[in-house]
C-alpha cells in the first residue's frame, strides 16, 4: 500500500497548526508585533515561507481565548497598525506548552536503538520415573 501525497499534506498541515501557534506566542513573548512583522520574524528564523493569511487566524484565536491583547497604533509610515502582545495568561500558557513541546520534540529526535533480541523461553520437561 502506497501512502498518498494528499495524506502527507494533511498531516503536515495539522503538525504546522499547533507549532505555528506556539511559535507566534514565542515571538509575542519577547515583545509586541503587528501581523506583517510577525511573518517577517518567523520567516527569517527558519526556512519556512509564511503569509499574513496564515498568521492572522492564529492571532484571532489567541485574541478570542484571552491569550493576546491588541491595540491600534498610529504609524509614521502609513495607516495605523494593529499590534498584538501576550497577556499574563498567554505567557503562562506559552511556558507550559513550550515545556510540553520540548518533551515531544525530544521523542521525535531520539536516536532509537533496536531492542535487544529476546531469546525464546526454553521449555523444561521434568520426567517422573
Amino acid at each position: 500500500m502506497q501512502y498518498s501525497d494528499d495524506g502527507k499534506e494533511r498531516r503536515i498541515t495539522q503538525l504546522r497548526k499547533g507549532i505555528l501557534e506556539l511559535a507566534v506566542m514565542g515571538v509575542l513573548y519577547q515583545g509586541r508585533h503587528y501581523g506583517y512583522s510577525l511573518v517577517r520574524v518567523l520567516s527569517e528564523a527558519g526556512s519556512i515561507s509564511l503569509k499574513e493569511g496564515t498568521v492572522y487566524p492564529i492571532l484571532g484565536r489567541l485574541d478570542r481565548d484571552g491569550l493576546v491583547r491588541s491595540e491600534w497604533v498610529e504609524s509614521d509610515q502609513g495607516p495605523p497598525r494593529k499590534y498584538y502582545a501576550l497577556t499574563a495568561a498567554g505567557r503562562r500558557l506559552f511556558d507550559e506548552l513550550s515545556q510540553e513541546f520540548t518533551l515531544l520534540a525530544s521523542l521525535v529526535q531520539q536516536k532509537w536503538r533496536a531492542p535487544e533480541p529476546v531469546e525464546p523461553a526454553r521449555k523444561i520437561v521434568v520426567r517422573k520415573e
